[in-house]
């Protein structure tokens, strides 16, 4: 067992909520650690309270047992560094489009440093027809990590990953 093979196979654990992107495209996985046959991954929740943390600990469990020389599996929940949606990946972003969620913006933080956030320029481009004549419809979607809005050029509404 490699450091390599345990990231080829955490690389096929979905998100549960948003089955295209992997639990690696979404920047949650924080830490792998192995000593003989066991294994340890860290993973940062997109959200404190997000409800497919016991579905992920048990796909993570499931996946890495299945690859040769890995015996248990331990799955830890971290909080410090809390995660951030600058970690997801070119390709997560991607794959979000494609299921019709439109990535977050960069995170926004203010440059001169101070931590400060900065609000959102504008809204996102439609993940469907790349419009952007968008408006927010409403800023609380089917999960706490979504937002609804609506695409004025193709008629269509969609959501957008909130950014942190």
């Amino acid at each position: 067992m490699t450091e390599a093979a345990i990231w080829a196979a955490l690389a096929d654990v979905r998100d549960p909520e948003i089955p295209p992107v992997s639990i690696v495209d979404m920047g949650m996985v924080h830490r792998v650690t192995a000593e003989g046959s066991q294994v340890r991954v860290e993973i940062m929740p997109t959200f404190v309270g997000c409800p497919a943390l016991d579905i992920i600990r048990r796909d993570v469990v499931n996946r890495l047992r299945a690859v040769p020389g890995v015996g248990e599996v331990e799955v830890a929940f971290v909080f410090d560094p809390p995660w951030s949606s600058d970690r997801i990946t070119a390709e997560g972003r991607e794959r979000l489009r494609s299921f019709g969620i439109a990535p977050p913006p960069p995170s926004g933080r203010d440059p001169a440093g101070a931590g400060r956030l900065l609000m959102p320029e504008e809204a996102p481009a439609c993940p469907y027809c790349g419009s952007t004549d968008t408006h927010l419809e409403n800023l609380f979607g089917p999960t706490a990590c979504r937002s609804i809005y609506y695409c004025d050029g193709c008629r269509q509404p969609f959501e957008q990953m909130k950014r942190l």
